[in-house]
């Protein structure tokens, strides 16, 4: 494994531990070039998924895409990287213990409005802003009175 810093391959493994609810290791590594210590994450290697989008396309599942939408939806919240990352572990694992080649992005931005509600309001509104594509003040006021109950 290279060190992000220095790009140096000489890393070792200092600390290893299951991560809840998914099936991947945390590990903590020791740079030997520059001192410095990162984290990364082993995971198994699942069979391809595929998202059926809302208009009906189809493509590849990327972790990315739903990574990127839940650090917009947490910007600026008091959410520490781990818990982002346990969340999106734990999505990951309920998508992927579906069991099906192919998965509608409508479920897949359920389960995520779930574990944000859990995590943060905040962040939940906001993805749920974008996700829902609330078209004026009246729904999105809907949406935050359905939260409040």
């Amino acid at each position: 494994m290279k060190c992000p810093f220095c790009n140096q391959d000489n890393t070792r493994v200092v600390d290893s531990r299951p991560v809840e609810d998914t099936n991947s290791i945390r590990r903590r590594r020791l740079c030997d070039a520059c001192g410095r210590r990162f984290t990364t994450y082993e995971r198994v290697e699942t069979i391809p998924l595929t998202v059926i989008k809302k208009d009906q396309n189809r493509e590849q599942y990327s972790r990315k895409k739903i990574q990127d939408g839940v650090l917009r939806a947490c910007y600026k919240r008091p959410i520490s990287i781990e818990k982002i990352e346990e969340m999106l572990d734990s999505i990951e694992g309920e998508i992927f213990n579906e069991e099906e080649r192919e998965i509608s992005s409508t479920k897949i931005g359920e389960i995520v409005m779930a574990h944000l509600k859990k995590l943060d309001a905040v962040a939940y509104v906001r993805f749920a802003s974008v996700y829902r594509e609330f078209k004026d003040v009246s729904t999105f006021l809907d949406e935050l009175k359905k939260f409040m109950n």
